[in-house]
């Protein structure tokens, strides 16, 4: 690999797989010359929020195997081949039973992240770039100095780091609005120690997907324990201490998510991807958008006429619309736990055999493959997108672990664990003294308010509006703006606003916009002024903060495709 000297500073503000992704491209890049500083607010790279303590406990596993990890230094099942037998005790790992398509407690992940990330900095001494790590640090802030070209970066006491490139890999973050002020109110499961404590009465959980799954499993062996029968199903017995103890899933019309089934393209590329310069080839043929419909038809359908031909004649002639009401009618018609157990069998096999269930990686591929053209959509396919399509996505691509799927139907089968259907206009109020009160109108319309001694929000990561966004310097001074996109129709635009949507303005110049969480970005993750200018010194993959136009959360698979563009451009900058 040729090198370049590129004598430049780079602050990477964040030390978790995002950032590790990040190093991993500077690495590789042949750049030479460069000092990349690395802020990390805890003492670990690597591991981030959900492969630490700040996210897991040892009964958390990662819903990715092995082989769907994008390669960093080394291959999970190698290093776990060398790992400690301290390591692989304190997790229950027999190495001669472990391959590829085991997932893994999410914490010794996070030591595998975290021993890469001591791998690379070891390559990246040894191709000429200096490394300088700051643990335990808090960026406070951080101000783009134009005239100078630097961006500054301030830690404690006012100190501060100039930077050539500042790139934002700050990751999950879960705001507290009730919790603390509220006994027994969680505005989320993390860290999930807080959730460890034995209950003798109901607790409310919000939500039925991952993070809901998350809680349920940390409260349950709290409370109780799990005994394998012979087909390796579960029975789960409840501690005498717990008698009164029970959960509560709620979700939008009961809806559970789907299990972990073999992926045969394990990094979601099936379907040719939108390049940047045939993006701006369908621009010009189509307005200045790209159609979803057609992202739809490339990334879905032509793939799925592939794998599996019989379903293809179902659907091929349906609408976006018509497909997402078909298959959730076919999820509506059956009970959520009903269907859950079935999706598990299905997946069971699946894995089983190494066979794919081929339209629900379409799906996961379509949900990849949505993130670079996300925001060249029209308003009016956003909507759609947000509207009609993400949530089957959201549902489908839950992937939840076969592992979690047997606690959660052991605890069902117990008479512990439920799920509750809600509706969209559903409410949850602080109780009088301590928890919520739950609000719904349930399948039979009728109006219902429970009382529950513990409440946890646990519908997974939000995101935030430019007026969260965490960087003062950058927001006051203009250097970053809010996220939105343009309407293709005036009458389109002046519909949702006689409908009530807050979302949608005029713009002052004759155009109708439609306002997106987050931020504003490029193709290449720059940030976006006030006046619509990109900014090649500051990058952002801190993922609650682009949101709006990057709607798909993939999480490695994310991190790998999102470095490869920022490196790409900042390699150009430097030929």
């Amino acid at each position: 690999m040729s090198t370049i000297t590129f004598r430049k500073t780079i602050g990477i503000i964040g030390g978790g797989p995002a950032a590790l992704f990040m190093y991993k491209r500077f690495v590789e890049s042949g750049l030479s010359g460069l000092h990349i500083h690395i802020f990390e607010k805890k003492g670990q790279l690597g591991a981030g929020m959900p492969y630490s303590t700040e996210g897991a406990r040892p009964e958390h596993i990662t819903n990715v195997s092995g082989n769907e990890i994008p390669f960093i230094q080394e291959e999970m099942k190698d290093w776990i081949g060398h790992a400690s037998t301290e390591l692989k005790d304190k997790y229950d790992i027999d190495q001669d039973n472990f391959n590829d398509y085991k997932v893994v407690p999410r914490l010794l992940f996070g030591a595998y992240l975290t021993q890469q990330f001591e791998a690379l900095q070891k390559a990246a001494a040894d191709t000429g770039i200096h490394t300088t790590i700051h643990f335990n640090t808090i960026v406070e802030d951080l101000k783009d100095e134009e005239p100078a070209g630097k961006v500054c970066i301030y830690i404690k006491d006012d100190a501060r780091i100039p930077v050539d490139i500042a790139i934002i890999c700050t990751g999950h973050q879960w705001p507290k609005i009730n919790e603390g002020k509220i006994p027994n109110w969680f505005d989320s499961p993390y860290p999930p120690q807080k959730l460890a404590v034995r209950i003798n009465y109901p607790v409310a959980i919000k939500g039925s997907a991952l993070t809901a799954i998350d809680a349920v499993r940390t409260l349950a062996r709290c409370n109780g324990h799990f005994t394998k029968n012979d087909d390796e199903t579960l029975n789960y017995i409840l501690d005498e201490e717990s008698e009164g103890f029970s959960m509560a899933m709620h979700s939008l019309d009961g809806m559970m998510p789907a299990v972990r089934f073999h992926l045969e393209d394990t990094h979601l590329s099936q379907g040719e991807m939108i390049g940047e310069e045939e993006g701006w080839e369908i621009k010009a043929a189509n307005e200045g958008f790209i159609p979803l419909d057609l992202i739809y038809e490339r990334n879905f359908l032509q793939p799925l006429k592939k794998q599996q031909p019989a379903f293809y004649e179902t659907v091929k002639d349906m609408s976006i619309e018509t497909f997402v009401n078909h298959m959730m009618s076919l999820r509506e018609k059956l009970d959520g736990f009903t269907l859950f157990e079935a999706e598990y069998k299905e997946a069971e096999k699946s894995i089983r055999r190494h066979e794919s269930v081929a339209w629900k990686e379409m799906l996961a591929t379509l949900s990849y493959a949505m993130n670079y053209p996300a925001k060249h959509l029209s308003a009016e396919d956003m909507l759609r997108l947000r509207k009609v399509l993400m949530p089957l996505i959201s549902i489908v691509i839950a992937f939840v672990p076969q592992r979690s799927c047997r606690e959660m139907l052991a605890l069902h089968k117990a008479g512990i664990l439920s799920l509750v259907a809600v509706d969209k206009a559903s409410e949850v109020v602080p109780g009088h003294r301590e928890g919520a009160v739950y609000h719904y109108f349930d399948e039979a319309n009728k109006k219902v308010s429970r009382s529950y001694k513990m409440y946890i929000n646990a519908t997974g990561q939000t995101t935030f509006m430019l007026k969260d966004f965490p960087f003062k310097g950058l927001r006051e001074k203009g250097s970053v703006s809010a996220a939105y996109i343009y309407f293709k129709n005036t009458e389109a635009a002046i519909k949702e606003i006689a409908e009530g949507n807050p979302q949608v303005q005029d713009n002052g110049a004759g155009k109708f916009i439609l306002n997106l969480p987050g931020i504003q970005i490029n193709d290449h993750f720059q940030v976006l002024n006030t006046a619509g200018a990109y900014n090649d010194r500051i990058y952002i993959m801190a993922v609650p903060h682009i949101g709006g136009l990057n709607p798909d959360y993939s999480g490695l698979d994310f991190c790998e495709a999102a470095s490869e563009r920022i490196i790409k451009a900042i390699s150009n900058a430097a030929q």
